[in-house]
């Protein structure tokens, strides 16, 4: 039997449809979207003049149904860019085809979104990481899209992208520089990592034996989400930067009594919630003008003026 070709819940016209509805119920055109994770949806309350649509009054929108997610869109402004923050996001786990999960993305490209950062929870792979570490992800393993559960699978519309994008640079390596730069300046160096994250279904956690397996293949934190929101990010064109807020430790020792709880997630993003939702808006602040000041000597001018500019 061949596969169900998806044609409708990511296509250019739903896409349309959502996109133009929203920009009939605010004046806001983001250049920006953030994507915030579990427990990690406070970094809306730094947006100024928001402006806040429930995901169930939004057409073509799937629905949040994990705790810690608030299913809301807040547009506004950080650091003087427009933008919109997605307060939930959607998870395989809870029914969506990969398709559906990602819409946001694309209707985000239609507003004109050219950056998008996301967030997550994530268990750490990596012994030298702590709960309550940050980590900027530097790349990702994508387990479903390995077994074929890949977002840009199906017919592909040249609106949004070529067929076959490029990932060997899916996270912008100029904003990972900045964020360890802003990281920094504001004494986070202590625990802001960079490393790979890996993505599973869910939406059970872990075996023991699948953490010593990702952790033997990069992975340095392993998580449910972000992966496919980057794929169809990227294949629109845009620039990526995400962050994991390691949660808790993944356990890959079979004496250990530890188990991973959701809970757990929630209770560690209200601890570094505060400091974590600095980096954002500092990554993508507007660079400071700089001011040149040129002193060329008269009889050099005199030389211009008798030249042909032929590089203008």
């Amino acid at each position: 039997m061949l596969p169900t070709i998806p044609t409708e819940s990511n296509s250019y016209e739903e896409c349309k449809i959502t996109s133009d509805w929203l920009k009939a119920h605010t004046d806001v055109r983001p250049v920006l979207a953030i994507v915030c994770g579990s427990g990690l949806g406070g970094l809306a309350k730094t947006i100024k003049d928001p402006v806040i649509l429930k995901y169930q009054d939004i057409p073509n929108f799937p629905q949040s149904t994990v705790h810690g997610h608030a299913g809301q869109l807040v547009f506004g402004t950080l650091q003087g860019k427009q933008c919109v923050c997605m307060q939930g996001r959607f998870h395989l786990y809870e029914g969506y085809p990969v398709q559906k999960i990602t819409l946001p993305i694309r209707v985000f490209k239609l507003m004109g979104v050219q950056t998008v950062i996301l967030t997550n929870a994530a268990g750490g792979l990596n012994p030298g990481y702590r709960v309550g570490d940050v980590m900027v992800i530097r790349d990702h393993i994508n387990m479903p899209g390995m077994a074929g559960n890949n977002p840009l699978a199906g017919l592909n519309d040249e609106r949004f992208g070529v067929r076959f994008p490029c990932m060997s640079d899916a996270y912008d390596r100029k904003l990972r520089e900045m964020a360890h730069e802003v990281g920094e300046e504001l004494g986070f160096s202590d625990f802001l990592k960079e490393g790979v994250y890996v993505v599973l279904g869910g939406p059970s956690f872990e075996t023991i034996a699948e953490c010593r397996m990702l952790h033997s293949m990069g992975a340095d934190a392993v998580g449910m989400s972000t992966g496919h929101e980057v794929i169809v990010a990227r294949h629109c064109g845009m620039r990526c930067f995400a962050l994991s807020l390691i949660s808790n430790q993944s356990v890959m020792d079979y004496t250990s009594k530890e188990k991973a709880n959701h809970e757990e997630v929630l209770e560690t993003g209200k601890e570094r919630a505060a400091q974590m939702e600095q980096l954002p808006g500092r990554v993508v602040r507007p660079a400071p003008r700089v001011q040149w000041q040129v002193n060329i000597p008269t009889q050099s001018l005199s030389c211009v003026r008798n030249r042909s500019l032929s590089r203008i």
